[in-house]
């Protein structure tokens, strides 16, 4: 990332202008490879949350249009549907529930939920699910999903923030209508980097980037491409004669929704360059099935580790589903009643109690350890989240396992509560 960055900097306009296309389209060819799916497809965003948000902002809703989402949906994306809800006349529509559940309830439930938006006389137009879930961080059967998506003629939008170098994607045979990925996470790119798939068909329902730029063909009008470039990029300081000039190839003819997104705006997108340099590294320790294979095993072993240190238990389901990434979720050995106890004596009301423990023990694990434990709370009780990849061994999550331990008991003692007067 930095030799790009060097490399505009020298010379911004040659970059931008000549280069940076050249190194995004084979940026967009490496990924093609990877995600089984023509690079036409394909085009980067900065991250899953505006994959998501150049999705919804770009559908036109009419009355009685709803939107899908299910209660484990991404912060912001809830958010970004709500803005939607208020600014045009969609309405929106959740699946709930509390993890564990079983996948063919979840896809049950979707197919249920659908059914009771149609008999009230509207239509679910999109329904939006994750690859993998982030918190808490369990796989959706979003194959599934998607397969029942097109069989009750909802467009489908993934959310795959936690998508590829975690879990195995092949956009050819899941064909959904739109897709998104971070590479930041688990494909190792430096950050903002998210790959997004428009399925061609949809391509036309995609008419502006975010925020709206030179690429886009206001209605009534001929696109045209906002690089209308030669193929190749010029030496520096070396001169084109006439025979030269008449002999430059056309200007580029890609798609009007790859060019859309090619030049955005000026901000720093060497992120997008280094898709191939991640690929390679990526190749030359094994590759993707070794890396997830790997990652796979490890957190299972380190999730149930963990369990046997803190007395508790790793979230799953009787399938065995959940866990099939590389995240899983242990229970934290808190005793809500005794922490109740302890709000009540500093005069903490007990639903503001979730929230502090957890970001006590968050900050205490960077503070005092050098850390970041991912510990939330869900479904009323304390949870850690781990993740594992290529650069971890079950030696760093022995020490995590007694980091936690340690944390926990001073907490049961009340430690956390003497702290809720002072800044955290």
């Amino acid at each position: 990332m930095r030799s790009f960055q060097d490399e505009c900097e020298a010379r911004p306009d040659p970059f931008i202008i000549y280069d940076y296309p050249r190194y995004l389209d084979e940026a967009r060819e490496a990924m093609s490879k990877l995600l089984n799916t023509p690079a036409s497809t394909l085009v980067f965003v900065p991250n899953a949350s505006t994959g998501v948000n150049t999705v919804l902002r770009n559908l036109v809703f009419a009355p009685g249009d709803h939107i899908l989402i299910f209660s484990t949906i991404y912060g912001a994306c809830e958010k970004t549907v709500s803005y939607i809800t208020e600014t045009t006349p969609a309405e929106s529509v959740k699946v709930e529930y509390t993890y564990p559940v079983e996948d063919q309830w979840l896809v049950d439930s979707f197919e249920k939920k659908v059914k009771e938006v149609e008999g009230k006389g509207g239509r679910v137009k999109i329904a939006i699910f994750d690859t993998v879930v982030s918190m808490p961080g369990v796989r959706m059967p979003f194959e599934q999903l998607t397969a029942k998506s097109k069989e009750l003629g909802v467009l489908s939008c993934i959310d795959g923030a936690h998508g590829v170098g975690h879990v195995k994607i092949d956009l050819g045979t899941l064909d959904p209508d739109f897709f998104v990925s971070n590479c930041h996470k688990w494909l190792h790119t430096p950050r903002g980097c998210a790959i997004f798939h428009v399925a061609t068909r949809n391509q036309h329902l995609i008419r502006s980037t975010l925020p709206t730029s030179h690429g886009f063909t206001p209605l009534g009008t001929k696109f045209v491409s906002p690089f209308p470039k030669p193929s190749f990029s010029p030496q520096p300081g070396v001169e084109q004669n006439s025979s030269e000039q008449s002999a430059m190839p056309p200007p580029n003819e890609k798609s009007p929704f790859v060019a859309n997104f090619e030049f955005v705006g000026t901000i720093d997108n060497t992120p997008y360059l280094c898709v191939p340099a991640a690929l390679n590294w990526r190749e030359s320790i094994g590759g993707e099935d070794t890396i997830r294979n790997y990652c796979q095993t490890l957190v299972r072993q380190a999730a149930h580790h963990i369990a046997g240190v803190l007395g508790t238990f790793v979230l799953e389901n009787e399938a065995g589903t959940l866990g099939q990434c590389c995240m899983a979720n242990v229970q934290l050995p808190l005793s809500l009643p005794t922490i109740h106890a302890t709000a009540a004596q500093h005069g903490i009301g007990k639903e503001e109690v979730g929230v502090l423990v957890r970001d006590w023990m968050k900050k205490v694990s960077k503070n005092e350890y050098g850390t970041f434990l991912m510990v939330y709370w869900y479904g009323d009780v304390w949870w850690t989240r781990i993740s594992a990849q290529v650069f971890l061994d079950m030696r760093d999550f022995e020490w995590g396992a007694d980091v936690l331990k340690g944390l926990c008991g001073r907490v049961e003692k009340g430690e956390w509560a003497a702290g809720v007067g002072a800044k955290l």
